[in-house]
């Protein structure tokens, strides 16, 4: 019961699945297009302004101390998973579209979630302060990292990321995350006031986002060029990925001999993937038709991720025994 009560109230599960059926449904076309695409961009420039705004420099300083466990987290996300993207990427290339199938390295550069892999640690009873610091960290490094691992890997892929692509990263990404640090201590206790509408802000401009990219995959014929089979194979690749992913951070673990708290730090940041990091650089580096198959791994990963570190948090958090005598 308290799985499914942990699912039904993640809002954002509801919101990103929405602006899948939204877009399915109520593709946004026209002059509504231009509008959206506006707010787009002043959404994204807002999400990563209350990230710049959030991270403290202090938090930041502190949790590297735990250089190990924090080493092993990024190796993992930016070396591990980073691979097993580029190795699926090129496993499912005969089967798939070729842009849901570069959806799969694109899915392997990108850092993992901040808000549900430290929720889901905690839940756990892991170490929370570990995982908000790496977390963090590692979508700070992801800003600037993921594009640049994209560009240098993809390009074997005829991706071409242009100066222009660069500058307008560098414009609706970078600029506003420093400026967010720049002004944090005038702007965070107004943040921390209003948290909640920080977070809907958060969620609507990457649901946003998601919409406008799906709508024009769609108008272009999305469900008629991505077959049934070929959702099995999607499918498929995705399953095999989870599992590599939460089996292989909870092995990694317990073969380095971390306490249990930091196992289950490690567990989830690093086997979850960010959509809010994801879903903007998508739209900033594609085409809205090309975004949309490209993003197709990530969303259904970030949903599958979700349904499942729920009833593996709950079961890690139900033996307190465990967590006295296990390493």
């Amino acid at each position: 019961m308290q799985t499914l009560r942990l699912i039904l109230t993640d809002k954002f599960i509801w919101l990103l699945s929405g602006a899948v059926l939204l877009a399915t449904l109520v593709p946004v076309q026209g002059t509504a297009k231009d509008v959206a695409e506006i707010l787009f961009n002043a959404g994204i420039f807002s999400v990563f302004l209350l990230h710049g705004i959030r991270l403290e420099r202090h938090e930041v300083r502190a949790g590297l101390g735990n250089i190990r466990l924090q080493g092993t987290i990024f190796v993992w996300v930016f070396g591990v998973m980073l691979t097993i993207g580029l190795l699926l990427s090129k496993a499912v290339a005969t089967v798939l579209p070729v842009d849901v199938a570069l959806g799969f390295l694109f899915l392997g550069v990108l850092p993992s979630t901040v808000q549900s892999a430290t929720s889901y640690c905690a839940i756990a009873r892991g170490n929370v302060a570990a995982s908000v610091v790496a977390s963090a960290f590692i979508n700070l490094v992801g800003v600037f990292l993921s594009p640049l691992l994209f560009a240098l890997l993809a390009s074997a892929a005829g991706v071409e990321i242009t100066s222009g692509t660069i500058t307008k990263l560098a414009a609706i990404l970078v600029l506003p995350f420093v400026l967010g640090q720049v002004f944090q201590q005038w702007l965070r206790p107004l943040v921390i006031e209003y948290k909640a509408l920080a977070g809907w802000i958060d969620r609507g401009a990457i649901a946003l986002a998601v919409y406008v990219s799906f709508s024009a995959a769609i108008i272009a014929g999305m469900w008629s060029r991505v077959t049934g089979a070929e959702f099995g194979w999607l499918g498929a690749a995705l399953v095999l990925w989870l599992g590599l992913a939460f089996g292989g951070t909870w092995l990694l673990g317990g073969w380095m001999g971390f306490v249990r708290a930091d196992r289950k730090t490690l567990l989830f940041s690093g086997s979850q993937k960010s959509v809010a990091i994801g879903a903007p650089l998508a739209a900033i580096l594609f085409a809205p038709e090309r975004a949309g198959l490209i993003i197709l791994p990530l969303i259904f990963y970030h949903l599958s991720q979700l349904f499942l570190s729920a009833p593996i948090a709950v079961r890690l958090a139900g033996d307190p025994a465990l967590d006295e005598g296990a390493a």
